[in-house]
Parts: structure tokens; sequence; C-alpha cells
């Protein structure tokens, strides 16, 4: 100790205050600087980072309560293990289920390519009869794929110049959604168990940057995430539910693997209506009219339900945001960050709405214009 406060009152200047104002704005220059070099150096997972604290802050009230509910003991690894795999199966479940029907259904698609090799594949008879697009659909079709000549000539441009550059796009691709997939839930089992601590740190470091307005913030955002998962998660599920049970009543091929693809294009403003709208046009096609009409019916009231009273209820109800902004946030983060931005701009734009209501709200008593302001209720 003798030594260290003598290398210490060795190495600073006579008369320097590390506590004085140019020391501070130094640190908070270095720090900025090294904040910023270490984002860069980390930028490729960051998307992992984002994914997984998302995925803790809207788990973290279920995990919390398990947790008071039987206590750990020992080395705390069991919950965030327990909880960890619970997230991994929720995303890999339902990708096998998609994958493994995807093989059952691709010798279809290997026969019909050999058919089209071999005879050719002729105009079906609905595809004329679908609206708007239908005469020029059945003359494409007419032009490449009725001959067998012209089928085999289609299929060899497709295996030797777009489709082959696609597949290597697509392996690029997933090998680099696995490796993020992969860091994410190695995060989320970090930040379940040391998630408390890390709270904590949080809180002070914002008090010490922005005083307590910080804490405010932060709480909003977070009050947004779990507003924006119940709204856009659990609503498009209820969604897939119903609009699938309407797919198996009507017939439509495969309500179950449809259904899903519902259920996460519900998540999408207006991917809902493009799913189940592609579902009725191909009942239509098949000449089931009125299976056709019921499904875009159906489909339309659930989603005018869910969009109109449900969703503003629960994001907005939780966020305090006029639902306007939380669709600016919807869709204006889809653009920018891609799926990421469905979670990202509600709480983005959480925060902002709540910096703009502090810095417009006066004090009670504050004199605006010559009139004394009263504080709006809360």
């Amino acid at each position: 100790m003798v030594v260290e406060t003598s290398i210490a009152a060795a190495t600073t200047p006579r008369g320097a205050d590390p506590g004085s104002v140019p020391h501070r704005r130094t640190r908070m220059v270095l720090g900025l600087l090294l904040l910023a070099i270490g984002l860069w150096t980390i930028r490729t997972f960051l998307p992992a980072l984002a994914w997984a604290s998302i995925l803790a802050i809207a788990t973290w009230p279920l995990y919390g309560r398990i947790r008071r509910r039987f206590p750990p003991s020992g080395h705390d690894i069991l919950w965030p293990a327990l909880f960890t795999l619970g997230v991994a199966l929720l995303f890999l479940v339902p990708l096998a289920l998609a994958a493994i029907q995807i093989a059952r259904e691709a010798h279809l698609v290997f026969d019909l390519v050999e058919e089209a090799r071999r005879t050719g594949l002729p105009v079906p008879d609905w595809l004329g009869r679908l609206p708007v697009v239908g005469p020029s659909a059945a003359g494409w079709w007419q032009d490449n794929l009725a001959s067998s000549a012209a089928a085999s000539e289609l299929i060899e441009r497709m295996n030797h110049g777009a489709f082959a550059s696609y597949t290597r796009s697509l392996g690029g691709q997933l090998l680099h959604r696995m490796i993020v997939f992969a860091f994410t839930i190695l995060t989320l089992f970090f930040l379940y168990r040391d998630g408390r601590w890390l709270a904590g740190e949080l809180l002070v470091a914002s008090h010490r940057a922005v005083g307590p307005h910080g804490e405010r913030i932060g709480r909003q955002m977070i009050a947004s995430i779990h507003g924006t998962v119940d709204g856009l998660v659990l609503v498009g599920l209820g969604e897939g539910v119903l609009i699938g049970i309407a797919y198996w009543i009507a017939g439509v091929p495969h309500p179950t693997l449809l259904g899903a693809a519902t259920a996460i294009g519900a998540m999408v403003p207006f991917g809902a209506v493009a799913v189940f709208g592609s579902a009725a046009l191909s009942l239509l096609a098949n000449g089931a009219t009125g299976a056709a009409i019921g499904i875009l019916l159906f489909g339309s009231v659930v989603v005018f339900i869910a969009d109109h009273a449900v969703r503003p209820t629960l994001i907005g109800g939780a966020t305090k945001l006029p639902f306007v902004w939380v669709l600016l946030g919807i869709l204006g983060g889809v653009e920018t960050f891609g799926l990421l931005g469905l979670f990202l701009g509600p709480a983005i734009m959480a925060a902002l709405h709540l910096l703009w209501r502090d810095w417009t709200t006066p004090e009670a008593g504050t004199p605006v214009g010559g009139e004394a302001v009263v504080a709006p209720p809360h």
C-alpha cells in the first residue's frame, strides 16, 4: 500500500487535481473514444447482444418469479441454463418442424422439374382466372413451361445463373445467422446469471452520466419492450392460431404451417394480410370461391380487431405512447434495423417521448406567457 501510494504521488504532477474539471473532461473524452472503438470492434455481434438483451428483458418477470419461488443454491447456473435452453428451443423447434415439412415436400418439386423437362407443363386452368395478373401469368407460363424445350431452357438458365448465385448467397447468410444465434444464446445465459448485478451497474452509470433522468428513460424503454412483446408477439401468435383454424376449416393445404407463417407475418404490419390473402387466392384458383371469401372476411376481422383494439391497448398502455408513435417506431425500426427494429423502434420512440414531455412540461406554478401553468395530471 505504501509503495502504491508513493508511485501515485510520484506520477501525479504537482498541483494537479484528478477530480478537476479539465481532468473530468479528459476522462469523458477518453471514455467516449474507447467506447466508440469497442463498439466498432464488436460491430458484427451487436445484433446478437441486442437480441439477447430483448429476450432477457421480455422473459425476466417470469425468470424472477421462478427464482423467488425456488431460490438457487450454490453456483447460480441451474435457472439461467434452463431458461436459456427454453428460449433456444422456442426458436429451434418451429424451425426444425418447418425444415422437416419442407424436406417432405421437396420430392414433389423434383418430380415437377423432371416432368417439365420431359413433356412440359400445360397451363393450369385456374391461372388465367386469377384477378389482375391472371392473363399475363398464363402467357408467361405458355412461353416458358408449356413445352419441354422451353422448360429445359428455363431450368438450365436457373441452374447456371441466378439460382446458383442465390444458393451461394443463401448458404452464407444461413451460416452467419447461425453464428449470431449461437452468440445470442450464449450472451442470454450470462444476462440471466448476472442480470441483477448488471442492472445495478447500469443504474449507477446512468445516474452519474445524466442524473435521475437516466433511470426513468431506462424504465420507459424496458416497459416499451414488454409492451411490444405482448402487443406484437403474443397478439401475432393469437392471430396465427385463429386464422390457422380458419385455414383448417376451409381446407387450405398445410393449415398448421400456414398458420405459423401467419403468426410470424402478423408481427409485421400488413404481414398477416399478405399470408391469408395468398391462401384465399389459392382457394379461389381451385374453384373454392366461398371458402376464399370466408378466409378473407374472417382474416380481415381478426386483423382489424388486433390492430385497432388489442395492440394499441397493450403497447400504448405499457409505454404511455400514442399509438401513432408506436406505429412510426415499428415501421421506422423495421426499415432501419430489420426484424430487430420491431422492438428497438418503439423503445427509442418511448425514450424520445419521455424526454419531450420532460422538456415541454413546465413545473407547477412556473409562469409561461404571463400566466402560471398547472402541471398536467399523471
